[in-house]
């Protein structure tokens, strides 16, 4: 697997993508839906990932930088097809690195507290992240859990 930083120009993540925001319409209202669209992970302050394969998407991930130190993770997919072969742990594993190297000293990450997520839930808290408050421009949200770890 080549997890590299990601230009998201490709037709493939597009369409990965666009399944992802797709994924959150049943488990929560559009304002409770905090995923970022192409432009949003376009910006400057996201860095995003994908993990490739002989030619095959994978999954992707990214960061976004809250400010000097605080980063949150964002758009953690894996294509269906690839389910618990590795990918979200290897692509996680690997934002967690990038953003030691860039200085950073916590991340955090907003997901779902339903069933539907619990394992994404799983992969963050065998990872280290403990749940906490709302950070960022978060509030407090029954579609929301919040979770942190330092660096």
């Amino acid at each position: 697997m080549r997890i590299a930083r990601d230009d998201l120009r490709g037709p493939e993540i597009a369409a990965m993508l666009e399944a992802h925001l797709k994924d959150f319409e049943p488990h929560s209202p559009p304002e409770s839906r905090h995923a970022l669209d192409l432009d949003g992970l376009r910006r400057p302050e996201v860095h995003f990932y994908t993990a490739w394969e002989n030619n095959e998407l994978l999954g992707c991930g990214a960061f976004k930088r809250l400010d000097d130190t605080h980063a949150e993770i964002k758009s953690m997919r894996t294509d269906p097809a690839h389910l618990r072969k590795g990918v979200a742990r290897a692509i996680l594993a690997h934002l967690i690195e990038e953003a030691r190297a860039a200085g950073l000293r916590r991340l955090s990450l907003e997901t779902g507290p339903m069933a539907h997520f619990a394992p994404a839930r799983r992969l963050y808290e065998a990872f280290g992240f403990d749940y906490c408050e709302p950070f960022g421009s978060y509030r407090e949200d029954p579609y929301s859990v919040f979770m942190t770890r330092a660096l």
